[in-house]
């Protein structure tokens, strides 16, 4: 490693210069102060008067192996182990899919609708448990449980309800052949797996190479298989009158809703997220005769 001095300047030069190729400068400027927080505990304020500081030769290596890893496009998450989601930290491992912008907006969007909700709520497919623990924190008259086929995921997902305060009910199932027998709830929301196969060509290698396949990919043949399964858990475990939220892939908007409706579902809206495409699709299931 090859660093003038043991300053937070010298090594902040050498991790832009050995990255500037790789990533857009701001993405090299969010890792910098991603980790600059991590191991050295410093804010962006922080390091902006701490750059003529002296690092431990300790300090100086993690730095080293996070640019190792970076130039192999480990998603610098994995690397610090966490991810922030709607205003807390969660653990994040292989197992689990890293927590993104879009899901927040799912989560903020059955708040928004349902802020005074006293019921249940089932996340389906929770990985690290940011849906599910979310959820509990913010509408704390109701109850929360979530189902993982992954029991790695599972472990990470009470790892993060622990650390962070929250009763979230967490619980192996495999929803393609769930062998639930509880009660109904009020509120079902997933996030399944909805990237097409036909795209892994197009996805990037911090996505590709370090997140879990299981979490991400369906078959072309097939997209909405994920979709259909939670659909018929909804007919025997969605209350009548209970509200379905999923998370979707943006070229399916109007085929989910069509398998909603299709289902005995109505007021079925696809909203767009932050970026315009189409990303949410609700609604409610119908009261049967």
């Amino acid at each position: 490693m090859f660093v003038k001095e043991n300053t937070v300047s010298a090594i902040k030069e050498y991790f832009f210069n050995s990255l500037k190729d790789l990533y857009p400068k701001l993405e090299v400027e969010s890792f910098f102060h991603i980790l600059c927080d991590y191991f050295l505990g410093y804010s962006r304020v922080q390091v902006a008067m701490s750059l003529d500081k002296t690092m431990s030769e300790s300090e100086l290596l993690k730095f080293h192996y996070a640019i190792k890893d970076l130039k192999k496009f480990k998603p610098v998450q994995f690397i610090t182990g966490t991810q922030f989601f709607y205003d807390n930290e969660f653990k994040v491992t292989e197992h689990t899919l890293i927590p993104r912008p879009e899901t927040e907006e799912l989560v903020d969007l059955i708040v928004k609708d349902n802020a005074d909700l006293k019921g249940s709520i089932l996340d389906i497919g929770t990985g690290s448990g940011a849906i599910a623990i979310s959820l509990d924190k913010a509408l704390v008259n109701s109850s929360v449980t979530a189902f993982d086929v992954s029991k790695d995921a599972l472990e990470t997902a009470k790892v993060n309800n622990l650390a962070i305060s929250s009763n979230v009910d967490f619980q192996y199932q495999d929803i393609l052949k769930p062998s639930y027998n509880g009660e109904a709830f009020e509120i079902i929301v997933s996030n399944p797996p909805y990237v097409l196969e036909s795209e892994k060509e197009l996805m990037q290698a911090n996505v590709l190479d370090y997140e879990p396949h299981l979490a991400l990919f369906v078959e072309d043949s097939d997209p909405l298989f994920f979709y259909k399964s939670i659909i018929e858990f909804c007919k025997l475990h969605l209350v009548s009158g209970g509200k379905l939220y999923f998370e979707i892939n943006e070229k399916y908007g109007a085929e989910t809703a069509k398998l909603l409706s299709d289902n005995n579902f109505s007021e079925i809206e696809v909203i767009k997220d932050m970026q315009g495409k189409d990303r949410m699709v609700k609604g409610i299931k119908n009261k049967t005769t």
